[in-house]
């Protein structure tokens, strides 16, 4: 993964607008404001290249940042409550869209903040991609708003949370050192590489 190549290349706000599905994916979920396009600017090693927004619910499309070797794709958000009935349904079925259109989905990251325990939304994202037997890791985000004993604490609690899906991995990750960010680029490069 050639990170000095990549580019924002589109967002879709209708699955009629995915682009072709011509290189593997990496596919972030998370609840509104857990740190998606974060992780995506240290992955790639670019300081805004997705932006970051204070305001939860605001990444309402599906975001692609394209590579030499893969895509990174940023879906919307879950479990904000002041998005309309109808805007939260425009996003499921965009979502559902997404899953459903055969894309070449090589790993699906699966963001939790650190600092809250999951929440049911967070369970039932878990269980579709178990169910769906999509290849998924855990990236435990915004460690660094705790002190080493409470990081110590909560990632007891993930890790034994995690237990239930073998084989996943838990990335601890801070998008204000980059502490995580090479393990979690090791996995995205050797998912990509592996479903080429």
């Amino acid at each position: 993964m050639k990170t000095e190549s990549a580019r924002f290349e589109l967002c879709a706000g209708l699955g009629s607008q995915l682009p072709p599905a011509d290189v593997p994916e990496i596919a972030l979920v998370g609840r509104s404001n857990v740190g998606k396009s974060s992780l995506i600017n240290r992955l790639l090693q670019r300081k805004a290249l997705a932006r970051t927004s204070n305001t939860p619910g605001k990444t309402a499309t599906i975001n692609f940042y394209r590579c030499d070797t893969l895509r990174l794709v940023d879906l919307p958000g879950y479990g904000y409550a002041k998005v309309s009935g109808a805007e939260r349904q425009r996003w499921d079925e965009l979502i559902q869209a997404y899953f459903d259109g055969k894309r070449p989905l090589a790993l699906v990251l699966q963001l939790l903040d650190v600092r809250h325990p999951i929440t049911r939304d967070d369970e039932t994202m878990l269980r579709y991609l178990t169910e769906s037997g999509l290849p998924f890791s855990i990236v435990l985000t915004k460690t660094d708003k705790l002190n080493k004993t409470q990081l110590e604490q909560q990632k007891a609690y993930f890790l034994q949370q995690a237990a239930v899906y073998p084989g996943v991995k838990v990335f601890p990750f801070s998008a204000l050192s980059g502490a995580g960010a090479e393990e979690i680029r090791a996995q995205v490069v050797a998912a990509a590489e592996q479903d080429t």
